[in-house]
């Protein structure tokens, strides 16, 4: 007999059913969010013939969490079902829109039970390609969470103190620099930092790291804090000091965070035998490599074909017709996290690599916008990223894009590029 399991997972409990291959109800139980509440979980499924050799598939609308860990032991069959995906089929079996947890859990075993065949297993990544993905997921998270700081410290000193930006934001990375947000400590107020002496300048820029040019830079920065601007009434300017204050606290923990995340990024990544093929093609640093393969994992089986990594990836276009009606549009339902980390790959590999540059331009002239030139070009080299880790040959450029290679626009649709 094949069973089949499906779980509604909540924050302290969770919902579990147990189906036959006809559809019959065979068992169902709510279980605890801890080491108990698994153990009873896994006793329910040996109960009904779960066996390391032939484990009983499990539906669930998550693919992380601790109980998530205790089921995947490497063979057993996980499948992470959209949350979008379970209420359309909730809707097949009732038009009432009644819903529960039991009945939630019912209706995804029945999606194991009915198809299958139609979802995509959980990836069986590495324990060091996971590490990575949590490494590399968190500090892009620290980078977007230092340039939200970043944004409202600038926001805030546009309202009341011009020469700090005046005296910073020509140089990148602007306000999130060591040395703005250690001179700005000193000089939280336009009041405070025309009185700054060249001295305390240099001391400044000295607590910050810096090592050359300290005397022009603190010329440079007495002569900018001394200009003319407005003013606010001094008891108001005070108080938005202690705004920045608390501002460039939060600024500094975040920068730290990125710098930590970032060497911890480096040292995993660096140790995974996919390092070398990421770091062998154009416009892929240690960072963004480390992203990419956090994104698309190690698993080689994950996809089909390249195909199914660039709509993953939401490179490539989507085509909805109907009638008389077709469009060919760029994808919504993404993973968000590898297009971000596609348009900083393209981006840089045009500068790297002639054959990206060439691609690009063809892609210009054809009448793309910026952007779309662009994701054609994350399409383009995320299939040769497929081809490299399938075949485990490093990018040679040559051979990717030979000088001789040309090709007319209208060649371009067919191939799919």
């Amino acid at each position: 007999m094949t069973v089949f399991c499906g779980i509604d997972w909540a924050e302290s409990h969770h919902d579990v059913a147990l189906v036959d291959e006809t559809g019959q109800l065979l068992a169902k139980r709510r279980i605890t969010d801890d080491a108990a509440g698994y153990r009873l979980l896994l006793d329910l499924l040996a109960e009904h013939g779960d066996t390391a050799a032939e484990p009983i598939p499990v539906a669930i609308e998550t693919n992380r969490g601790l109980l998530v860990a205790a089921l995947n032991n490497g063979t057993r069959p996980i499948y992470a079902i959209n949350p979008l995906a379970a209420a359309r089929y909730r809707d097949r079996h009732s038009v009432s829109r009644k819903k529960s947890d039991p009945g939630d859990a019912l209706v995804l075993a029945n999606i194991l039970r009915t198809d299958r065949h139609a979802h995509r297993r959980l990836h069986a990544d590495s324990d060091l390609a996971k590490a990575i993905t949590v490494l590399a997921r968190a500090q892009q998270d620290a980078v977007w969470s230092r340039q939200q700081l970043v944004n409202q410290v600038r926001s805030l000193l546009r309202e009341y103190y011009p020469a700090a930006l005046d005296a910073f934001l020509g140089k990148q990375p602007g306000l999130a620099r060591p040395e703005a947000r250690t001179v700005l400590a000193s000089a939280l107020t336009p009041a405070k930092a025309a009185r700054l002496t060249p001295a305390q300048l240099r001391a400044a820029l000295k607590r910050a790291g810096r090592t050359r040019g300290i005397d022009t830079e603190a010329d440079r920065l007495r002569t900018v804090f001394r200009g003319d601007y407005a003013h606010h009434p001094q008891a108001v300017e005070d108080a938005m000091g202690h705004q920045l204050l608390a501002l460039i606290r939060q600024l500094d923990a975040a920068c730290l965070a990125a710098e930590e995340l970032a060497t911890a990024v480096e040292e995993h990544f660096r140790r995974h035998p996919d390092a070398e093929i990421l770091l062998s093609f154009p416009g892929l640093g240690v960072q963004l490599a480390a992203r990419v393969l956090a994104e698309i994992g190690d698993d080689r089986t994950r996809f089909a074909d390249a195909r199914a990594l660039k709509a993953y990836a939401g490179s490539a276009p989507i085509t909805r017709a109907s009638g008389k009606k077709r469009y060919v549009g760029r994808r919504f339902i993404k993973n968000d996290r590898l297009i971000t980390a596609g348009f900083l790959w393209a981006f840089f590999a045009l500068r790297a690599s002639p054959g990206a540059d060439a691609h690009y331009r063809r892609r210009r002239e054809r009448g793309d916008w910026h952007a779309q030139a662009q994701r054609h070009l994350f399409n383009r080299v995320i299939g040769q990223l497929y081809h490299c880790l399938q075949t485990g040959q490093l990018f040679d450029e040559q051979h990717a894009s030979p000088p001789q290679w040309q090709i007319w626009p209208s060649q371009l649709d067919f191939l799919g590029t």
